[in-house]
């Protein structure tokens, strides 16, 4: 994987050699052991075992036994990229085309640890006693967006991060299997869908938003009252809806990055 460079004062080899060991974790390789990272990137074992725990001490891998993954925080290195160029500018027009087809709030967002962190918002009504804006950071685990960007995670990881309940105390052992259970069915089929668990009245549907490699860039949502609508609407045309919003987005980040390489992924998604 390493490619031929120009040497010089200002290159920095250690630097590039962690470059190259995060890019050997695409969809295809989501885990790896030591042996396998080192033949990926044609890098030694002790390399690529210090750029590993280099990783995992700054938050954007992670260990399982012998196997490495990278984490949701690596997703900050390529959204400072998308920021330079605006990412509320690639999201926001999708999100306002599907408020105003579904009359309802919408949302994008990211995971940061166990936070769904808002990233696009465009508002009709105020449905949560909380404000909610661009910035806000929600308990992951109970929210639409956040299960749809938990379930995309090595079970071990999502099992960790729902341990912790939106007070910060240990989630209880019944709710915590509860969650656990929520997140099979967004793996099942490709959707989440929170009924009045965060908020009463609150009802949302999310879904994810693949990169062009494969890997999860972000989840949108619907968010609406339980008062006026129900679960088969919600799980009917307005998932629908919400669905070819995400294809759109994902198109307009291909046309960013470059080609796609996410078919397998997006079939198993349902």
């Amino acid at each position: 994987m390493t490619e031929p460079r120009e040497p010089g004062d200002e290159f920095v080899q250690a630097l590039a050699r962690g470059l190259d060991v995060i890019r050997a974790f695409d969809a295809s390789h989501p885990r790896g052991t030591l042996s396998d990272v080192a033949r990926r990137t044609g890098l030694s074992r002790a390399t690529v075992r210090r750029s590993l725990k280099t990783l995992v001490g700054m938050g954007y891998a992670t260990q399982y036994d012998d196997q490495y993954a990278l984490t949701p925080r690596v997703l900050e290195l390529g959204f400072s990229y998308l920021s330079s160029l605006g990412l509320s500018e690639v999201v926001e027009p999708h999100l306002r085309a599907l408020s105003a087809e579904v009359g309802e709030s919408v949302n994008a967002g990211i995971l940061d640890a166990d936070r769904v962190v808002y990233v696009a918002r465009v508002s009709t009504r105020r449905l949560m006693r909380i404000h909610v804006s661009v910035g806000t950071r929600l308990p992951a685990a109970w929210t639409s967006m956040g299960r749809t960007l938990l379930a995309a995670l090595p079970p071990d990881e999502a099992s960790r991060l729902i341990a912790v309940g939106p007070d910060g105390q240990p989630t209880p052992v019944a709710a915590a299997a509860r969650v656990e259970r929520a997140l099979e069915r967004v793996r099942r089929d490709g959707y989440a869908l929170v009924d009045q668990e965060l908020e009463p009245g609150l009802r949302s549907i999310a879904v994810p938003v693949l990169a062009p490699d494969g890997t999860l860039a972000c989840a949108v949502n619907v968010a609406t009252s339980a008062a006026t609508t129900d679960r088969r609407l919600l799980e009917g045309p307005i998932l629908a809806a919400l669905r070819r919003t995400a294809t759109q987005v994902e198109t307009d980040l291909d046309s960013i990055a470059g080609p796609p390489a996410r078919s397998a992924q997006r079939g198993e998604a349902g």
